[in-house]
């Protein structure tokens, strides 16, 4: 598969699906992505099984709070300075490039940096959905290094950063990020083909085209949006659990940049006249999702508040009072609920006073 001019409507949604409400906003990836397509270079995607062993890659993205890449946008050519930068400290070219994360713009983000440099783009990542820190993917709970953490800024500053620990990484690059105007491009997690193979969360950004597809040719064919995207979502093909968790109205809202992150909750009001609400609490990324203070979903399963019409997914920092969507939950692959995947991003890794059980075993 190729992310195209035809096909990068549906990749950029199905991204901002898999995103569960953080990743930056997804129109702005589409802008960078659109630009460097129409100036005629291309995307080069590379199946993970096609991917020798030996062959070196390494994960591309941009740190930063949504509120803030809204207003600041990211620069691919910064995120080049940290690729190349980091290819020094490593004593060689990589192979490849791949995003850390499945959502969003830092779904986006190596695409663009593979058409600016003529790198493939490896159709994997490290978290197969969007979470807000560093050290929050499949490779730290594999026990695999970040270093060398580069980051550069649009003012052509690069700082190098290594570690011991990984959420040390995160750590030291979040307050760098603060410094740079709470944005920073970064180049991190060096994996070989094999360690690409067996810890990664694999053909993320084929999924992400094929919900955008599966959310276009509804609307296309006047079916009931939300029912197609679950029916794809538990097709055999993808293997998901997928339920409606709740059908409401926004009737609170806070959020706020803080520590390089957004943080706060959305309130929903039930649209059945029943009197039930829906408390979803984000950082970047939603949560936890409880109805009438029961849990309904909760990290690392997905959390996907869409539009109740259109099924367009709807981030953290475009949310909005009155607006009148249907939150849906989502299963996530069985390497992100080992015991040491939940220490890491689970509800323990947000510090939450909640034991994870999985969507499935949790009432709607």
């Amino acid at each position: 598969m190729q992310i195209d001019l035809a096909n990068l409507e549906d990749f950029i949604r199905g991204s901002a699906f898999l995103g569960t409400g953080g990743g930056g906003d997804p129109y702005v990836g589409m802008l960078m992505l659109k630009q460097v397509l129409n100036d005629g270079m291309q995307v080069t995607l590379i199946d993970p099984a096609d991917f020798d062993d030996e062959k070196t890659a390494i994960n591309i993205l941009t740190m930063g709070a949504p509120t803030v890449i809204n207003e600041k946008i990211p620069s691919g050519p910064a995120n080049v300075r940290a690729l190349r930068a980091a290819e020094k400290e490593l004593g060689y070219a990589v192979d490849a490039i791949m995003p850390v994360e499945a959502g969003g713009i830092n779904a986006s983000i190596p695409l663009v940096v593979g058409a600016l440099t003529g790198l493939p783009v490896i159709d994997a990542d490290g978290m197969g959905r969007a979470f807000p820190e560093l050290q929050m993917t499949t490779y730290n709970v594999a026990g695999l290094s970040s270093n060398p953490n580069v980051m550069a800024d649009d003012k052509d500053s690069v700082a190098l950063i290594t570690t011991v620990k990984n959420i040390d990484a995160e750590r030291f690059c979040r307050d760098i990020c603060v410094r740079m105007g709470g944005i920073g491009q970064m180049a991190c997690y060096p994996l070989t083909g094999k360690q690409i193979k067996d810890h990664a969360v694999l053909n993320t950004i084929t999924l992400a085209v094929e919900i955008g597809q599966s959310i276009r040719i509804a609307r296309e064919d006047h079916d009931d949006v939300v029912s197609a995207l679950l029916r794809f979502l538990e097709s055999e093909h993808v293997g998901r659990v997928a339920k409606v968790l709740f059908d409401g109205k926004v009737t609170d809202l806070l959020r706020e940049t803080k520590g390089g992150f957004s943080i706060g909750r959305v309130i929903l009001d039930s649209l059945a006249g029943d009197g039930a609400q829906l408390e979803v609490v984000f950082q970047n990324e939603y949560l936890t999702a409880l109805k009438d203070s029961t849990p309904v979903a909760m990290v690392p399963d997905l959390i996907c508040i869409v539009d109740r019409e259109t099924s367009e997914p709807i981030t953290t920092e475009n949310l909005k009072y009155g607006q009148r969507v249907k939150v849906v939950g989502v299963s996530v692959p069985e390497i992100m609920r080992s015991p040491q995947a939940l220490a890491t991003f689970g509800p323990a890794g947000f510090g939450l006073d909640v034991d994870y059980r999985p969507i499935e075993l949790l009432g709607a």
